[in-house]
């Protein structure tokens, strides 16, 4: 026989998750915030086409981008959906490219991409860094 325990998991009765769920759920949030403004950080250091003045900035501009990522692109990705197939799905990070040049008008600033090519280029590598990092840091934070 096994010795492994089944991980239960508990909705009390306000259809919420347990307290210590809830407490992983939120320090997964921060972190993934923090993550993404660091992501943001290190292209801003790579890169000529993005500038982001600093990791203040950085934080409010990743809150900004998590929130479009959240609420517009979905809108975006569907209407995307017939070109991304004409395309093979090189246009889908035409929506990343789209997001990024929002956030960049409602920062003003504090925070530009410019340029059609390198933003296609650096929406590619923060997609990249940010799955790569989510995968080595956030993902660990709440198990």
């Amino acid at each position: 026989m096994s010795n492994k325990k089944a991980k239960l998991y508990k909705i009390d009765k306000d259809g919420f998750y347990t307290e210590a769920e809830k407490k992983s759920s939120a320090y997964q949030f921060v972190v993934g915030i923090l993550v993404y403004a660091l992501v943001l950080m290190i292209t801003n250091a790579l890169f000529k086409g993005i500038y982001v003045e600093n990791f203040f900035y950085a934080i409010i501009a990743a809150l900004i981008l998590s929130f479009l990522n959240a609420t517009v692109k979905p809108v975006l990705v569907f209407l995307a959906i017939p070109l991304t197939i004409l395309t093979y799905g090189i246009a889908y990070p035409i929506v990343n490219v789209i997001i990024l040049n929002l956030c960049d008008i409602i920062m003003g600033n504090a925070f530009s991409v410019t340029g059609f090519l390198s933003t296609f280029v650096i929406a590619i590598f923060i997609s990249f860094l940010k799955i790569v990092l989510d995968r080595v840091i956030t993902k660990k934070v709440g198990v």
